[in-house]
């Protein structure tokens, strides 16, 4: 490991001020400013701001130098040589720290207002070693914030160890977190060194192996800020090379064997779990859009993971996780893309054909009738549950929605099916089709429709009449500049039964249409698919947007 260059030291900490935050950048001289002064911002809680400079190249580390110059509680290390990941850089933060409490802080995010006293107080108040709060990912330029993992933090909670909470394994983060620096040194708790991805991953799991009390707070302790624009892509976003999905795998064999080599068999099942419900889905969900080379490789490691999992491991995955698993272990070569991208889409959403095995339990295909889709059949509860939609129960219904657009007010033509009898039986009557705008999920105007049986009984359709306009009139609205819509839809049946479900994009209307307007001359809609198959619409307005994209064209 090379050695660190550390600056002047800063001054000795105060009876209040307990608490170090480890900030670590690498050529992010634009961001890197901004993180700090949000520690700093927190207030006398923060005896230090220790930030690692891992042999930047663009300037980095002399504005780290500039800030420590002007505010005496930060303290700049600046490593020889580069250390190819987030690990090395952190453990030299942690062993210069001098704080009682340590929090990690990467570069390119911020801590929000009041972050640092609330973990620091539920801590001290239980004598817990380690407090975690919310976590929102900012997606940027946007500001439309995604909570992270949301179920762990609606609520303050004492665990006396993490085995009272499986779940906790599924917040894979080290910087939404409070530790406790005696804890950490006296478990030899550190990051794995050099160019390791996926750190926080491995980090966490010797954490939950050292068996802590653990205390969570509902406020929001951490902003991650999510840059899908920028030129040098985060680990966690630049999932283009196979190498990224190895990576990710190694890290969770770690996990696995860090948790069950201390005993901790509960959370061993729910890290197995997770990465079924979680991981899984996320890369199959865009399996579709990768080479072939890629997905042959991706499937040979994902069935050579996926072969040492246990059967209950599987069984307790969500539906959709634990059916996309067995396809995989079932099937040598890569299969049914389409399907699979569908059904790993949230709301998941199961494309026919719809198979059965000879006694009528439902099955994958014909082709692969040893995967049984369990949970479907007649009498079978739904046993997914996705945050935030007004469903219940909520089954990976498929409806096709093909877009037809020839005036402002277009038209959406649905075809649901039946799902093996469970949506006939409860009888779909109408359809509310929701439009809400990416960037701050303002919701837009609701459509009804009425649901018309298909004479073999096997699907309902219907046409919703789509007013565009009125999007582009709402608060907020950016009228010449083309802003995305999700589109989602909402069942009712016959015996009171609401059912949320996702519309898949077909048909040949998925372009952009220049439609007449009367309030806005023109109206420039385009409907399209998104990398789960997800239908979605990008609208503006005016004859400066059709100017605008007509320019970008020429510069193409």
């Amino acid at each position: 490991m090379n050695d660190a260059l550390e600056s002047q030291p800063g001054p000795a900490p105060t009876p209040a001020a307990q608490v170090s935050v480890v900030v670590i950048a690498f050529n992010d001289a634009v961001h890197v400013a901004e993180a700090v002064r949000s520690a700093l911002a927190q207030g006398d809680a923060v005896a230090e701001v220790i930030a690692v400079d891992d042999a930047s190249t663009d300037g980095t580390g002399a504005a780290l130098d500039a800030l420590a110059r002007s505010e005496p509680r930060v303290r700049v290390l600046h490593r020889g040589e580069n250390s190819g990941g987030c690990g090395s850089p952190r453990n030299d933060g942690l062993r210069a720290a001098a704080g009682r409490y340590v929090m990690f802080l990467d570069s390119d995010d911020v801590l929000p207002s009041g972050a640092v006293p609330a973990l620091l107080a539920a801590a001290q108040r239980h004598g817990a070693p380690v407090a975690a709060g919310a976590c929102v990912r900012r997606e940027l330029p946007a500001r439309r914030d995604v909570p992270w993992q949301p179920a762990l933090y609606r609520e303050a909670a004492v665990y006396d160890t993490p085995e009272a909470a499986p779940q906790l394994v599924r917040d894979t983060l080290c910087v939404n977190k409070l530790y406790a620096r005696d804890f950490l040194t006296g478990h030899a708790i550190a990051f794995p060194e050099g160019r390791y991805h996926y750190e926080d991953f491995v980090f966490t799991a010797r954490v939950l192996a050292a068996g802590p009390k653990i205390v969570t707070v509902p406020d929001t302790v951490y902003v991650w800020h999510v840059r899908r624009a920028a030129a040098q892509q985060s680990i966690s976003l630049d999932r283009k090379d196979v190498a990224n999905w190895r990576q990710r795998l190694e890290a969770h064999r770690t996990v696995l064997r860090i948790l069950g080599d201390a005993g901790r068999k509960a959370l061993t099942q729910a890290a197995a779990t997770k990465f079924l419900d979680h991981d899984l889905r996320m890369y199959v969900r865009e399996l579709h859009t990768r080479s072939a080379d890629y997905r042959a490789e991706w499937w040979r490691l994902t069935r050579d993971h996926l072969a040492g999992f246990e059967d209950a491991e599987v069984a307790a995955a969500q539906a959709p996780a634990r059916w996309l698993a067995r396809v995989v272990l079932a099937s040598p070569a890569p299969r049914d893309l389409d399907r699979l991208t569908q059904l790993a889409a949230r709301p998941g959403r199961l494309l026919p054909p719809y198979a059965t095995d000879p006694d009528g339990a439902p099955v994958w295909s014909a082709e692969l009738p040893e995967v049984r889709l369990d949970g479907l059949a007649a009498g079978d509860a739904a046993d997914e549950d996705v945050p935030g939609l007004d469903a219940s129960p909520l089954l990976p219904v498929a409806v096709d929605a093909d877009p037809v657009l020839g005036a402002a007010r277009g038209l959406l033509r649905l075809r649901v099916h039946d799902l093996y009898g469970r949506l006939a039986a409860a009888g779909p009557v109408s359809v509310d089709i929701a439009l809400h705008r990416r960037r701050d999920d303002r919701p837009g105007p609701v459509h009804t429709a009425t649901l018309t049986p298909t004479a073999d009984g096997t699907a309902w359709t219907a046409t919703v009449a789509l007013d565009l306009a009125p999007l582009t009139k709402l608060p907020g609205s950016r009228p010449s500049e083309p802003e995305p819509w999700d589109v989602t839809a909402r069942l009712t049946c016959a015996d009171g039964t609401a059912i949320g479900v996702g519309l898949r994009a077909v048909g040949a209307g998925l372009r952009r249409h220049v439609l007449p307007s009367r309030r806005q001359l023109v109206l420039l809609a385009q409907p399209y698919s998104t990398t789960g198959g997800a239908l979605a619409l990008r609208v503006a307005s005016g004859p400066r947007s059709v100017w605008r994209i007509a320019a970008r064209r020429l510069r193409h």
